[in-house]
């Protein structure tokens, strides 16, 4: 039996002015990208993510850390989009069309997102394909997985994954982005995320308090559960596609 969305809530998604998407980690897990805590493997079986991705370890080893970058990399560059992916992108096409806007926040690193046809998620933790110099802060894409070390051509300080590491904030202008579109939605959607990491768990709350109806798919239940004004507990390959025919049916 296929999943049945309430007329109400096919409504708000054909209509609201301003729609937004908050994902997490277990968007992409289905992906198979393994979340980041998860146990290394190999190598790298030895050492805690936690260990690796911060700044005090880049400055005791650069080597090191690069090192595990390349190995992440070369494991997300081995998944594709799954159906949620790809659902999230005909979203955003067909309510642009019709001239609502769409925000897609996204906490993933992977590009998943943007391979899958979505036009500039806002990025909330970087994205694990381009580079930011250590020094100077220089933004640049396609990182090299062999050879040297890499270095700023502006600067030539050390440059590193331009991701946001333990113990680092996010871009204040990221930041700023993602509470203003919370802020000024009618329709909130929270897709695969554990809702306890900071700030991005605060976004659901902030869209709430300014009266927008909330929408959450998670296989399990989370601490923004309780809020929701929708819930499927489901995965997100599952409920989108499903939503996308029940909002927008094929046509014969």
């Amino acid at each position: 039996m296929g999943i049945l969305f309430p007329e109400k809530l096919v409504g708000y998604l054909r209509n609201s002015r301003h729609v937004v998407v908050l994902t997490g980690a277990g968007f992409s897990a289905e992906s198979g990208v393994p979340t980041f805590r998860e146990a290394q493997t190999g190598l790298w079986a030895k050492y805690k993510a936690e260990e690796l991705a911060t700044p005090q370890a880049f400055r005791r080893n650069p080597e090191m850390v690069w090192d595990w970058y390349n190995w992440r990399r070369k494991l997300i560059s081995n998944a594709n989009p799954n159906s949620g992916h790809y659902a999230l992108a005909k979203i955003e096409q067909w309510l642009c069309e019709s001239g609502q806007t769409f925000t897609l926040l996204t906490q993933n690193v992977d590009n998943l997102h943007q391979r899958a046809g979505s036009q500039k998620p806002i990025e909330l933790h970087g994205n694990i394909f381009r580079t930011k110099c250590f020094e100077c802060g220089e933004i640049a894409d396609n990182p090299p997985t062999q050879g040297p070390l890499p270095r700023c051509t502006q600067c030539n300080g050390l440059l590193r994954p331009d991701v946001v590491w333990f113990g680092e904030n996010l871009s204040l202008k990221v930041l700023n982005s993602a509470f203003h579109a919370a802020r000024n939605c009618a329709l909130f959607f929270s897709i695969g995320t554990s809702s306890v990491v900071h700030p991005a768990a605060s976004l659901p709350a902030l869209a709430l308090d300014n009266d927008a109806v909330l929408v959450e798919i998670n296989p399990c239940p989370t601490p923004l559960t309780h809020l929701a004004d929708y819930v499927f507990q489901a995965a997100s390959g599952e409920v989108l596609p499903a939503l996308v025919d029940t909002v927008w049916p094929p046509t014969k």
